[in-house]
């Protein structure tokens, strides 16, 4: 079945870079956009970044606009979130997910994704 699987998660301090991956299993998603969200602590799961399927656009939220990066290695179906300058509100638990080919949702919306994966904490102490 169709799966996706995040790592790279732990604890880093204030300041300090960390890089997440999510493994595709199953299929190929290299011709799909792919996203990542995040939930902190009594949240609701929020918009962090977006990948076209070239690699070639990307959007981020403005809490993490210059500080995290996203790209892709279509070869290895990978997905990574390369973060810097850490900071302890990203704190949260972070997610992939494959982009749907259609829908009246923004690319911010999770309602626009599929495939979710189980997720990787990230801890950042100050």
């Amino acid at each position: 079945q169709v799966q996706l699987v995040e790592s790279g998660g732990g604890l880093v301090q204030a300041g300090g870079s960390l890089r997440l991956s999510c493994a595709a299993s199953g299929r190929t998603f290299s011709n799909s956009a792919m996203g990542w969200f995040r939930q902190g602590p009594g949240k609701e799961r929020e918009f962090v970044a977006r990948i076209s399927w070239s690699g070639g656009n990307s959007y981020y939220a403005d809490s993490v606009k210059g500080r995290f990066a996203i790209s892709r290695d279509n070869a290895k179906n990978t997905v990574y979130l390369q973060m810097n300058s850490l900071k302890p509100e990203d704190t949260a638990v972070y997610y992939c997910a494959v982009g749907l080919k259609s829908g009246t949702y923004s690319y911010t919306s999770q309602r626009r994704y599929a495939y979710w994966g189980q997720g990787t904490q990230v801890t950042v102490s100050s």
